[in-house]
């Protein structure tokens, strides 16, 4: 199981990864949006934003709007480590329950096209 820090690190790599699609393929599919990141190993949320200028950054607190996050996904710790780095890939990971999205259907197809 991968340590809270751990994932800090995944989810900040993640933003690192996402900054590096092309700005054409941002500007067609990105919609700005809250996001929550529930890792259901170590019972931690992360909260951060989608938006044309990149992901996250994230933070453990919830935003202070008391707003519910537009975009959640709910993983393992070890599923995020290995996801971000390459290991598992997320269609794979989504079909095969090792990552729940709950999301309007616009922007599941959305973030198919960002991922």
């Amino acid at each position: 199981m991968a340590t809270v820090d751990e994932c800090r690190v995944a989810l900040r790599k993640l933003g690192e990864q996402f900054d590096e699609l092309d700005r054409e393929s941002r500007s067609r599919h990105v919609v700005e949006r809250s996001i929550s990141c529930h890792i259901s190993d170590l019972q931690v949320t992360f909260y951060g934003h989608i938006h044309h200028g990149g992901l996250g950054p994230f933070d453990d607190l919830p935003p202070g709007d008391g707003r519910r996050a537009d975009v959640k996904l709910t993983i393992g710790s070890d599923d995020l480590v290995s996801l971000v780095n390459g290991e598992l890939d997320m269609g794979r990971a989504v079909f095969g329950g090792k990552v729940k999205i709950d999301a309007s259907f616009g922007d599941l197809l959305r973030l198919r096209k960002l991922l």
